[in-house]
């Protein structure tokens, strides 16, 4: 009885309004003869046919109920409202209705019609009005309920009718937060067939299902797609006003169904990223299994990738070495978790790698075999205000770290450098080539040493990365703040450059320069424009003053350049790894670099700043500055002397 009632809900539910309240008028009216037959039965303890003034007992019934329902408003919201203020609405117009009823028969009285009558019908029509409200509620109200949540969800097409479509769709059957109204899929055999219920629209249509079906979310389900058609099908999706999530890559996903939590926000990666190279697994067990590995700046965005990854691989022991206590904290944490049996001893260290003697002390208590050097300040206006602590990290640092891995027999030491190492414009970038040449002078007077140094761009997620931050922006509505239109960077994902540097960092003989292979720059205003659009958004503008999220700019910062380098010369090599190059660059012997780095050591001590950039852009090749002195400290002295 119960299914059969629910069968017919939703037809109710969805009959005209008008339809509607006739139905309830008409339940009403019967409410009211029965009521009148079951008052006679009640007073005379018989059931007797209603005629002559009996039949005129109902007709008055009738003609008093109906009108003062209507202007109680009883008809006006049938389904929508429950609880008290429903019950005192149906009480009050009840009571009104009474109070007339039994006032004919009650206290006038009419022939024939027992004057309890006017009593007691008025009494069991309230019992069967609020009855037939309250079941209504019950039968109807919850379905309703569920109605308007269905409408209210968002509505998103599956793209990819696969196994992994038809898995993702399954598990967003019960879904509260989204309901799937179709497939897309490219096979053209498909359009217009209906799966599992739902309908397989070519995707070329979505710009008018957009706005047909109320599409807010396109979902793509095709986790072994190349590279190349993903981006194709991102730049389709793109015309119309969806937001994009994905399912990770298959290697991705773990094995068995796919669930509505592999559902990820569209990182931009997936539009910058390039289809992966498979590694060269010699390559990346040669420096590190069964091993003693160590690596600086653990905690940061590249240094804590690297322990990742090589941490699968397999070393003896992996030494994190971070001067956050709170970034060390977190990946030794997560990689605790990840350890699963593995029998790796991970040893997480607090210091500085200006500290000469604490590095000593570490290096001469572990040995380790390979040393990863990812510690740096990186974040180039931070570095262009605050320039002496910035080179005595990147370069002091740097020289520290080499020598005490020189003198305790390290036999692989790595860099990881940054294509603003090329003719740099801020100090960033020059106290990064600087390190590069602290290991290249090493590399001839240290030859149980293997120095190396990795050169690559931007890599996307970093704490330093404009992706991150533009996904906030848009969160927030907007502005996305970009400092110059024509700004151009190369990006890389952080998986890739961390594995890319560990194969090359395999590669190495001494003093070698690798720059990998970042692809083609990216020009950081499309970059913005796709991050709105795959958003479901629109970009503000000129030529669109309704759009969504606004693009301001705010100019160049302090030493920022507009384009970004990987090679000092025009000379790359190839290796036998095709996304890494090796470059010839200059540099300085140890025995004049030594006396130039402790000149630079003494100006540091003292903050010269004007002293510091002479030397560098005499010591750094391309090093020009691309403005004035910056750094809070002697601004703030200038203007106390002024």
């Amino acid at each position: 009885m119960i299914r059969l009632l629910n069968k017919f809900a939703a037809p109710v539910l969805g009959l005209p309004r008008s339809a509607k309240r006739f139905i309830v008028v008409f339940v009403d009216i019967g409410l009211c003869v029965l009521s009148v037959w079951l008052a006679y039965y009640l007073r005379l303890g018989e059931f007797v046919a209603l005629s002559g003034n009996g039949l005129w007992s109902v007709a008055v019934s009738v003609g008093i109920a109906i009108p003062v329902f209507i202007a109680s408003g009883l008809y006006l919201a049938i389904f929508r409202y429950s609880g008290w203020p429903a019950l005192l609405t149906v009480a009050r117009a009840v009571g009104i209705y009474g109070v007339l009823y039994a006032s004919i028969f009650a206290a006038i009285g009419v022939n024939e019609v027992p004057r309890t009558v006017g009593i007691i019908q008025p009494i069991l029509l309230l019992l069967f009005v609020g009855a037939s409200r309250a079941f209504a509620r019950i039968w109807l109200g919850d379905r309703y309920r569920s109605i308007l949540k269905e409408v209210a969800r968002p509505k998103a097409l599956i793209y990819g009718a696969g196994r992994s479509g038809r898995q993702l769709a399954a598990a967003m059957g019960n879904s509260h937060e989204m309901q799937v109204v179709g497939f897309l899929d490219d096979d053209d055999r498909l359009h217009g067939h209906v799966l599992n219920g739902l309908r397989i629209y070519n995707p070329g249509d979505l710009v008018s299902l957009e706005s047909a079906l109320n599409i807010s979310d396109v979902l793509l389900a095709m986790p072994s797609l190349n590279r190349k058609r993903r981006n194709e099908i991102l730049a389709e999706i793109r015309r119309a006003h969806v937001s994009v999530r994905t399912l990770p890559s298959m290697s991705d996903l773990a094995q068995g169904k796919v669930s509505i939590s592999d559902l990820r926000e569209l990182d931009i990666d997936d539009l910058l990223g390039r289809d992966p190279v498979s590694p060269n697994h010699i390559l990346l067990a040669k420096n590190i299994l069964d091993k003693v590995v160590l690596v600086t700046g653990a905690g940061g965005s590249i240094g804590s990738e690297l322990c990742r990854q090589i941490l699968v691989i397999g070393p003896q022991k992996l030494l994190l070495i971070e001067q956050s206590e709170f970034a060390l904290y977190a990946i030794h944490q997560e990689l605790e978790e990840k350890l699963a049996g593995r029998n790796v001893h991970l040893v997480p260290l607090l210091a500085s790698v200006q500290d000469d003697e604490r590095m000593h002390e570490i290096m001469s208590t572990w040995r380790p075999d390979t040393v990863y050097h990812a510690a740096a300040y990186k974040h180039v206006p931070l570095v262009e205000h605050n320039p002496a602590e910035g080179i005595k990290n990147n370069v002091l640092g740097t020289l520290r770290a080499a020598q005490a891995a020189a003198r305790n027999g390290v036999a692989d030491f790595v860099l990881i450098s940054t294509d603003k190492a090329v003719r740099p414009t801020n100090i960033m970038g020059a106290s990064k080539r600087m390190a590069e040449m602290v290991l290249q002078a090493l590399a001839e007077i240290s030859p149980g040493t293997k120095f190396a140094m990795v050169r690559f761009g931007n890599v996307l997620g970093s704490s330093g990365s404009v992706v991150p931050r533009f996904r906030q922006q848009i969160r927030d509505g907007g502005p996305i703040t970009l400092t110059h239109p024509e700004i151009t960077r190369y990006f890389m994902t952080i998986p890739e450059a961390a594995q890319l540097v560990i194969q090359a960092g395999a590669m190495a003989k001494g003093g070698d320069v690798f720059v990998l292979d970042m692809g083609q720059p990216v020009k950081i205003l499309d970059l913005a424009r796709r991050m709105v659009e795959l958003s479901g958004l629109e970009v503000r503008g000129e030529d669109n003053p309704d759009g969504d999220i606004e693009i301001e700019i705010t100019g160049l910062r302090p030493g920022e350049k507009l384009y970004e380098e990987l090679l000092i010369g025009d000379n790359p090599k190839p290796t036998s790894h095709p996304r890494i190059m090796k470059a010839h660059e200059d540099f300085l012997a140890w025995v004049e670099l030594e006396q130039r780095l402790l000149a630079l050591q003494a100006a540091l001590e003292v903050n010269d700043v004007g002293v510091v950039r002479l030397m560098l852009q005499e010591l750094v090749s391309g090093y020009e500055p691309s403005g004035e002195i910056v750094d809070w400290v002697h601004l703030a002295q200038l203007a106390e002397a002024s």
